[in-house]
């Protein structure tokens, strides 16, 4: 399985090296911008051809890219992707696009070319949420009531009040927010938002830190607060609370707990969840993400999140600003 990345960031440095560890995939061409990048990508990858445009990515034959660039270039990346043939098979980190309207129109594209694509929500590949979702899905702790969630950080914590630099990040909604939204699409179903507040802490019109409501299927209520200014979270942290009828479950990165109305607390630590991957770097679901996408394109099989379930985050972040209530300052 031939593969190409589009971005050579962070991510794109992380998805190659876990792809050229998979049994049958090597990554063979790799492309971005950045002439510095790719100098350094010519070293560590040295049977992958490095290219600095998409374009030039034609007639390799490859069977699959991946798209790994900053958010706002996701679309025109993956459209001339399909446009000129490159691949048939597309995996894009999060989100799918800068908003929903570009979404829907690359989930027409995906249909029209076909293949299997997916888009980067690891934290459905995590041990503790799947542990969550199974016991959810069981019935454990009954008809669900209500629900509380956060996606916390300090990335920009210490940074000075009108700092320009979490700007090229788009937003803590789409950049830290967008793994809680997908995870409670995953848990939940479709949600409707009620109310939001979206504040600005470092700098007029950035957004920063934001809480709002939303309804899931059922009538099951739930807050949401998220913020990349969180000084005592050095690591991104997520975490949900379930309240059921017969008990609640507490889950995060790194543990579930389960504490029934009629019974014994029950707590699963990741070490007790089969967390061990093939090849371990950034952290265990990046392994498995990859791996389940892989074997969907070697099998011709359907993968999760695929586009149109990742669209879903895309319109739930712009009903999010759509109902904001404000954007004053903290």
């Amino acid at each position: 399985m031939k593969v190409g990345v589009v971005g050579l960031g962070k991510m794109g440095l992380l998805h190659s090296c876990i792809l050229n560890t998979l049994p049958g995939v090597e990554v063979v061409a790799v492309c971005d911008r950045s002439w510095v990048i790719r100098r350094v990508f010519k070293k560590l990858f040295k049977n992958a051809l490095v290219v600095d445009d998409v374009i030039k990515m034609v007639g390799l034959g490859l069977d699959a890219v991946y798209v790994t660039t900053p958010i706002p270039s996701h679309y025109s990346v993956v459209k001339a992707v399909y446009s000129n043939k490159v691949a048939r098979h597309l995996f894009v980190e999060k989100t799918l696009a800068m908003n929903f309207g570009q979404a829907k129109e690359l989930c027409d594209l995906a249909e029209s070319f076909g293949g299997v694509n997916m888009v980067g929500y690891m934290k459905r590949y995590a041990v503790t949420f799947r542990k969550a979702k199974e016991l959810i899905d069981n019935g454990v702790i009954g008809d669900l009531e209500s629900l509380s969630a956060y996606a916390y950080s300090s990335d920009f914590a210490e940074a000075s009040v009108g700092s320009k630099e979490s700007l090229s990040r788009g937003g803590v909604l789409s950049d830290l927010g967008s793994h809680i939204i997908d995870l409670m699409l995953w848990f939940f179903g479709d949600l409707t938002v009620e109310s939001a507040a979206v504040n600005s802490v470092l700098r007029s019109g950035s957004e920063d830190a934001v809480h709002f409501n939303v309804k899931a299927q059922g009538g099951i209520f739930g807050e949401v607060d998220v913020s990349w200014c969180k000084r005592e979270y050095r690591m991104p942290e997520f975490s949900l609370t379930i309240c059921g009828k017969d008990g609640l479950i507490k889950v995060d990165d790194d543990q579930v707990i389960l504490e029934p109305k009629n019974g014994d607390l029950r707590k699963w630590y990741r070490h007790d969840l089969g967390d061990a991957v093939g090849f371990l770097i950034g952290a265990p679901e990046y392994y498995r993400e990859d791996e389940a996408f892989v074997k969907a394109v070697q099998e011709g099989s359907h993968v999760e999140p695929d586009f149109f379930e990742a669209s879903k985050v895309d319109y739930l972040i712009e009903e999010v600003k759509r109902r904001r209530m404000g954007n004053d300052s903290q």
